[in-house]
């Protein structure tokens, strides 16, 4: 018999707006997934010691710590751990820092779900 719970995508949601997080990790648990949500970089940096992830949604502009320092801190720690980044407000320069310091992808907020599930699910293969 497989162990269904192993199947499942782990994923670790990084965002400071909260209610933005609260809404697509219900809606990614909906589709299958484990999500963890977090709210800062520090929690996501935390997160990840105690647990292993599959692949991190992280969103780039956070108040208590720049996206692209947690990339590198989770880059760091666990290279094969892939991270696809959420940027807003025509940031593509730091969409492309991002791509340079190890993410997988980027999408830009708001995003659609059906876009983050096929990034996330890509991310994965």
């Amino acid at each position: 018999m497989m162990d269904t719970r192993r199947d499942r995508i782990r994923l670790l949601l990084v965002d400071d707006e909260k209610p933005f997080t609260d809404v697509v990790s219900k809606r990614l648990s909906k589709r299958g997934m484990d999500v963890t949500a977090v709210y800062s970089g520090t929690e996501a940096v935390q997160a990840i010691r105690k647990q292993d992830f599959d692949v991190a949604v992280l969103d780039l502009k956070m108040e208590d710590m720049d996206g692209i320092e947690v990339l590198s801190i989770f880059k760091k720690a666990y290279p094969e751990m892939a991270v696809i980044m959420l940027t807003g407000h025509g940031s593509e320069r730091a969409a492309q820092q991002g791509l340079a310091t190890g993410a997988f992808d980027y999408l830009t907020k708001p995003c659609d779900l059906e876009d983050l599930v096929e990034k996330i699910e890509a991310a994965c293969r």
